[in-house]
């Protein structure tokens, strides 16, 4: 309880750190908890806890992944389509939120499975837990449903931001938190047509590409041991 409620107090924190991030670009390089930047990481911000050391976890345990959309998206999306679809159609934001948080768990356990690392569902001493959550989901052409369902066609299928912690299985010391925002690619004056398997495509591949990263930060960790960690007993 304490762990989800640390997360949801940094995913308010994250909304309004990402419109700071738009404007002026400024992280601290200390974080209250005293996590310190790390300025050479894939992702748009990382933290980490001075002297950990990730190279000490052979296994990982995933939760479930939370997924929240943008502020106000179902509302825009109702008046962007109200001129195309019928009020029989609707977007099932239920299934959609559903539907993302098991693909992330599939992408990163095949990800996390294929590079080594067990993917497990109990604590343990070399076990990392990754809590992960999808904020600021933005659809341009979601999949709707009922009578007035009509192609949509788009540059880009949309946008998400990944905020992720990791922490000791065991102990529930944070060792690491990341943001970062993924726009899909754009295709620049060619409209493709958007449905949910070209939205889901799109989600895989920004998903792929996180997943990625963790896996090389986890297999860097095992290669280059920090030196300031503590020994383990």
């Amino acid at each position: 309880m304490k762990r989800i409620t640390h997360l949801m107090l940094a995913l308010t924190l994250v909304v309004f750190s990402l419109s700071s991030l738009a404007k002026e670009q400024e992280w601290p390089e200390i974080t209250e908890d005293g996590l310190q930047r790390v300025h050479d990481a894939r992702l748009a911000v990382v933290y980490i806890t001075p002297g950990a050391d990730l190279g000490v976890y052979g296994k990982v345990m995933i939760s479930e992944p939370s997924v929240a959309f943008k502020k106000n998206w179902d509302r825009d999306m109702r008046s962007r389509s109200a001129s195309k679809l019928s009020t029989s159609s609707r977007v099932n934001t239920t299934k959609i939120r559903k539907d993302l948080a098991q693909e992330f768990e599939t992408v990163f356990t095949d990800k996390l499975s294929s590079g080594g690392y067990d993917v497990v569902t109990e604590a343990g001493d070399d076990v990392l837990l990754i809590s992960p959550a999808i904020v600021n989901l933005d659809i341009n052409a979601p999949q709707t449903s009922g009578a007035g369902r009509t192609n949509q066609y788009v540059r880009s299928a949309g946008e998400m931001t990944l905020y992720l912690e990791l922490y000791d299985s065991v102990t529930g010391d944070l060792i690491a938190k990341a943001l970062d925002r993924q726009v899909d690619r754009e295709h620049n004056e060619v409209m493709t047509w958007a449905n949910s398997s070209t939205n889901k495509a799109a989600a895989e591949r920004i998903l792929n590409g996180w997943a990625d990263i963790l896996l090389e930060a986890l297999n860097e960790a095992k290669a280059y041991p920090n030196p300031e960690a503590p020994a383990s007993e």
